[in-house]
């Protein structure tokens, strides 16, 4: 397969990006974003996490919070009952972003419908979220279960505020870093001494499914879970996935061992979308792996694992991580380089 093969044919594998970029100026990354990932590919709502705290992801989720807010302390993010000046910084850069974005749709010709938005899973967000006595919220169930419900109710307030500035297809995508930790009973307290008992699966999958249906009574077209968790968790997620209704899982290439791949291969014969992250978005630009070697990456454990060409239209390339510190040629280099892969991947899958 040529390192430049391209396709002008339909394309069955898409373009995508976690959210995180360099920089302070919505304006301009927004228009990097929809300039590189346009029609067909799915755009996202930028974040820029270097305009400080509030603008962090915890930050951006607390913004997202109904009737439930935080302040910082110096451990963190503390929930309380009146917001901080943090909490309302963050409720105000999250506004400028979702308005720059209806203003930067309303100059283009031919806006596309769709958009991505990422958030803070209710879980991991509960790993990171103190109470006022200083322990974290994902001690106390009860202090767990309101923040799902929280989360819930205002990301449907937030989908509805995307939809007013434009997109109508909204694609969900709940971010779960610490899902391993959660899931194990590793992440520790407050004092560090010990740690915190894990969460059950079934209240993984209670959660996610709440979250998850709230999303789409909102009218979110899909969601999608996304996690950098240990191989080892995969079993576990793929069963909450299943019974949650999740539409994709989101998960850095680099993490997938056989029996991951494995796991992945029962989601995919199921109907779940797999979003993977393929690039190392911190090594040199000019040192990207070639066409030929992403397809491949992907290709020959799909086809070892007996799954077909076809299917191939399942997945959506990302890169394995946010774009935060990298500077703009190389944000372009990697997108440039998933479009060519997705190309070629599109064009196996359709001539299967």
């Amino acid at each position: 397969m040529s390192e430049e093969l391209r396709t002008a044919g339909p394309v069955a594998v898409r373009v995508t990006a976690h959210g995180p970029m360099t920089g302070v100026d919505p304006v301009e990354s927004t228009r990097v974003v929809r300039g590189e990932l346009g029609h067909p590919h799915l755009p996202h709502l930028v974040e820029l996490p270097e305009r400080g705290v509030g603008a962090d992801a915890v930050g951006r989720a607390v913004a997202i919070l109904a009737d439930l807010t935080a302040e910082v302390r110096p451990y963190g993010w503390r929930l309380t009952h009146r917001p901080g000046h943090e909490a309302r910084r963050a409720v105000s850069l999250l506004k400028t972003d979702i308005n720059v974005l209806g203003d930067v749709i309303g100059t283009e010709e031919a806006p596309g419908d769709e958009l991505k938005i990422r958030v803070r899973g209710p879980l991991s967000l509960a790993k990171d979220l103190y109470l006022p006595s200083g322990e974290r919220a994902l001690q106390d169930h009860g202090a767990r279960r309101d923040l799902a419900d929280s989360l819930s109710v205002g990301l449907a307030e937030h989908i509805a505020a995307i939809r007013r500035a434009g997109p109508q297809r909204v694609t969900v995508h709940l971010d779960e870093p610490g899902l391993t930790e959660v899931l194990e009973g590793t992440v520790p307290t407050a004092s560090g001494y010990r740690t915190l008992r894990s969460v059950p699966r079934h209240e993984l999958i209670q959660t996610l499914r709440g979250v998850s249906e709230g999303a789409r009574a909102a009218g979110a077209a899909a969601v999608v879970l996304g996690t950098d968790a240990e191989a080892r968790s995969f079993g576990a997620i793929a069963e909450a996935i299943e019974a949650s209704g999740i539409d994709s899982l989101a998960v850095p290439a680099r993490r997938l061992d056989v029996h991951a791949w494995e796991t992945l291969a029962g989601l995919v014969e199921s109907g779940t979308g797999l979003w993977l992250g393929l690039l190392d978005v911190a090594a040199p630009y000019d040192e990207l792996p070639g066409v030929t070697a992403c397809v491949e990456q992907v290709r020959r454990p799909w086809r070892g694992l007996g799954l077909t060409d076809a299917q191939l239209s399942s997945v959506t390339l990302m890169p394995a991580e946010g774009f935060d510190g990298v500077a703009p040629e190389a944000v372009r280099a990697v997108l440039s380089r998933l479009h060519q892969t997705a190309d070629a991947l599109s064009q196996v899958a359709v001539d299967s």
